[in-house]
């Protein structure tokens, strides 16, 4: 009797374990469009706030199934950097399929994604709500089948005309905003390493609108 106690102590500990590393465990996701003539447009900037981190802590990035990803372990935490190659539209794809293979819970999830709506250079994290018109958040909410997932705005500003917001978000970077950008963007790094740290709460408080 005692050894069929010890066995099933010895499963739930072991299963306990197991749910407290895939806690420790995170998928943050730059949305953005491949390819050189899309690199320093304001729609990926994504991708950019991910191939600075992973410049910063000497990572490289591996072509594997629906994107390109590597593997950040800070503070006991286990960050996998996703860049999908299916094109903004489809980034819902490569969300699933590697959420559901490293599984990680869904309130592990942060998308980094433009915002026209915010002035360039605001960040602003929230635990849900709705794509706002954005192709690659629409996608992740129709393959998720749910829009509460946490995401990163990074604001792009709305220097437009009126019909040429395509024009805008997949035009580049103007001087002033380049000159300005490294700041904005240690910024961005630093609200990633916070969230997988000290949690979607905490971090919404330290960063948003900052």
């Amino acid at each position: 009797m005692f050894s069929i106690f010890r066995k099933l102590f010895s499963k739930q500990k072991e299963k306990e374990e197991t749910q407290e590393e895939l806690m420790k465990k995170f998928l943050v996701v730059g949305l953005g469009n491949i390819g050189p003539k899309y690199q320093n447009t304001r729609h990926n900037i994504g991708f950019r706030v991910l191939d600075t981190l992973a410049k910063e802590e000497d990572l490289s990035f591996e072509t594997k199934k629906l994107g390109d990803l590597t593997t950040y372990k800070f503070k006991g935490r286990t960050i996998i950097l996703l860049k999908p190659n299916t094109y903004m539209n489809l980034s819902g794809k490569a969300v699933r399929y590697w959420l559901e293979k490293e599984k990680i819970p869904l309130e592990n999830l942060l998308v980094v994604t433009d915002d026209i709506n915010l002035p360039f250079g605001s960040i602003r994290l929230k635990a849900k709500g709705s794509a706002g018109g954005h192709n690659g958040l629409k996608d992740i909410e129709a393959q998720l089948n749910t829009s509460k997932y946490s995401r990163f705005r990074f604001g792009v500003g709305d220097e437009f005309h009126k019909g040429r917001q395509v024009d805008y978000v997949l035009g580049e970077w103007n001087n002033d905003e380049e000159t300005t950008m490294h700041e904005r963007l240690e910024k961005a790094i630093a609200l990633i390493k916070s969230f997988a740290t000290a949690g979607l709460s905490n971090t919404m408080n330290s960063f948003n609108g900052k």
